[in-house]
């Protein structure tokens, strides 16, 4: 894509690696030597069952969640590396994903556009390498009130899923407490992040929704966020 300055827009993703808590500081030197410009890290906890512990190797262990930002023609390259180094391609070994942008402020976009002519030579190659799924998935975003995410994942299980990532968080607003339907926004949070096949997505969202939605005391805001492209767990 061509602004209005004749300059490329540069396609953008947004590259969400799961991995343990052990394995953060590969995937953060990965990001540098790929020279990544953003990327950022929190803590999480994995919420898989035994019976999917046993037989992937993963489970309610601590987690790195980290997020990145990447042009499309480097992501294929940064994949590579990252399941080379972390061996993604083994089970239990971690998860990866790519999100599309639909916008970005323009400081940082022209951060990228300083050096698209340079890295879009490499486009073909990267294409050539591309190491993710072309399988369709969707990630669901569930925000809960604190202490629902072991039966929020029950629920969910029954439903389909495979496993999630828990991420404590707090809701914040501008003029003080407020409340929705009676709930705080304030109040303590659990970000629940579970990774589906588009099949499978519909089932899941109508059960949590069901058990753990605005109206309950879970208070829950669940959304779903497209993936196109998937390395480290076959979920189909």
């Amino acid at each position: 894509m061509i602004d209005s300055n004749g300059v490329r827009i540069p396609l953008l993703k947004c590259v969400i690696f799961i991995v343990d808590w052990t394995k953060a500081r590969v995937v953060t030197d990965i990001c540098e030597q790929e020279k990544v410009r953003f990327h950022y890290i929190v803590k999480g906890r994995g919420t898989a069952s035994s019976d999917i512990l046993d037989l992937l190797g993963i489970g309610s262990t601590e987690k790195a969640v980290i997020m990145c930002l990447e042009q499309d023609v480097g992501v294929a390259s940064l994949l590579k590396e990252v399941t080379k180094k972390i061996g993604l391609h083994n089970p239990g070994a971690g998860i990866s994903f790519t999100l599309p942008l639909s916008g970005i402020n323009q400081p940082i976009l022209q951060v990228f556009k300083e050096s698209i002519e340079k890295n879009f030579k490499i486009s073909l190659e990267a294409e050539a390498e591309k190491v993710i799924s072309e399988t369709k998935f969707d990630l669901i975003v569930s925000v809960v009130n604190q202490g629902y995410s072991d039966e929020f994942m029950a629920v969910a299980r029954e439903a389909g899923a495979t496993g999630g990532t828990v991420i404590n968080a707090r809701g914040i607003v501008h003029q003080g407490p407020v409340k929705f339907f009676g709930i705080s926004v304030q109040d303590e949070k659990e970000i629940i992040t579970i990774l589906s096949t588009r099949e499978k997505k519909a089932p899941i969202m109508q059960a949590v929704s069901q058990a753990f939605g605005i109206s309950s005391k879970a208070g829950g805001i669940i959304f779903s966020l497209p993936v196109d492209g998937v390395a480290g767990l076959d979920l189909k």
